[in-house]
């Protein structure tokens, strides 16, 4: 048995059952394999619509059900999310755009749907490299570093969720909802106020209001807060896409 999670990378040419699982004998399919796991798509505008839609489902649930004349098969699908895409078709949309800009990156990100954008927690915009920036020093702080204050905030959340029942299933602030959510996730004063104004006037849904509370207590772990405050509540807003921007190179889930 491999103690190693899963990771999974499908080419963006790959079926919904491929991705989701079916066919004749219906097998599990990337999301499942993925279970526990990372699921990376590259070049996500370029997957077929309907697979890509049928990721909402098990993106909520953490599993899949597959219908068949001859019965149910329901498989495990709790993965975390990782998705990149070009701005627009050709690439260049931020450095050289085309004479179709900015239309041409709208109706390429416009390929995916509000309802599946709102299932991704973390919207990142990453600007291209530029020459002068190869010759800059390392960054401050190293993958091992960053590696170690996730530990620690996962153990965190293992110490706060110990006490739940085992069938609950939850063991990290993603899968925490409803009661359990404002419990855990309630911000003060301040913070309750920006993400009630944020809510109002960036017409979050009860989805992304839920997945906004669920990355502040995140951060509040990375950075050892007891209470969510009104500084978490602001950046996990920042990582909120309201609507698709004509730039920009990555999401990340």
């Amino acid at each position: 048995m491999s103690r190693e999670r899963p990771f999974r990378d499908p080419h963006h040419s790959a079926s919904l059952a491929a991705l989701v699982g079916g066919g004749p004998r219906p097998r599990p399919g990337e999301i499942s394999l993925a279970h526990q796991g990372v699921l990376f798509l590259d070049e996500l505008a370029e997957f077929n619509r309907a697979a890509l839609e049928a990721l909402r489902q098990p993106l909520e649930t953490g599993r899949v059900s597959i219908a068949r004349a001859q019965g149910h098969v329901t498989y495990p699908a709790r993965f975390q999310l990782v998705a990149a895409m070009n701005p627009c078709r050709c690439g260049h949309f931020a450095e050289l755009a085309c004479g179709r800009a900015p239309r041409c990156a709208e109706d390429y990100q416009g390929r995916l749907s509000g309802p599946l954008l709102d299932r991704i927690d973390l919207h990142i915009d990453v600007r291209a490299v530029a020459p002068a920036d190869l010759a800059l020093p390392p960054a401050a702080e190293g993958s091992a570093a960053v590696a170690g204050r996730v530990a620690t905030a996962r153990a965190r959340q293992a110490q706060r969720y110990a006490g739940l029942p085992v069938e609950r299933g939850i063991r990290t602030n993603a899968e925490a909802d409803g009661a359990l959510l404002d419990e855990i996730a309630s911000p003060d004063a301040a913070g309750r106020a920006l993400l009630a104004r944020a809510a109002e006037r960036l017409r979050l849904s009860a989805r992304g209001y839920h997945r906004v509370m669920r990355v502040a207590r995140t951060l509040a772990d990375l950075e050892g807060a007891p209470v969510v405050g009104r500084r978490h509540i602001a950046e996990a807003l920042s990582y909120r896409r309201m609507k698709v921007l004509p730039e920009g190179e990555a999401l990340r889930a």
